[in-house]
């Protein structure tokens, strides 16, 4: 079995370890969980949270995935960065229609008011 030696400690360390037995340094990123509740979460921030998101989009956890070289956490980086984009565009689309729609009705509530 091949070992790896520790940066900081000098301590040979088996390549599976994510961190070094003796000192605890790091060595290695740990998978991405790709669990059904880990999902829904990623998949829930990205339909609800929209706008916000892209405010903090350096904490949202689809961009991990996304970036991820495991190939099922990659996929749902992909769903999520979906998802995103279109609970923003329906977001925006029904922002425009209720802006339009309270214009409308303002305009009608005037010309009623004028028309004895």
């Amino acid at each position: 079995m091949e070992t790896n030696i520790c940066k900081v400690c000098h301590q040979p360390i088996l390549p599976t370890y994510y961190f070094c037995p003796n000192c605890g340094t790091k060595v290695n990123e740990a998978p991405l969980s790709t669990s059904a509740g880990t999902q829904a979460w990623i998949y829930t921030q990205s339909i609800i949270l929209p706008m916000v998101l892209f405010l903090f989009i350096t904490r949202w956890p689809g961009i991990k995935y996304f970036k991820s070289d495991d190939p099922k956490a990659k996929r749902v980086g992909q769903i999520a960065w979906a998802l995103l984009i279109i609970s923003t565009v329906l977001t925006i689309w029904l922002a425009y229609v209720w802006t339009e729609q309270t214009i409308q009705s303002s305009i009608n509530s005037v010309n009623t008011d004028f028309n004895f």
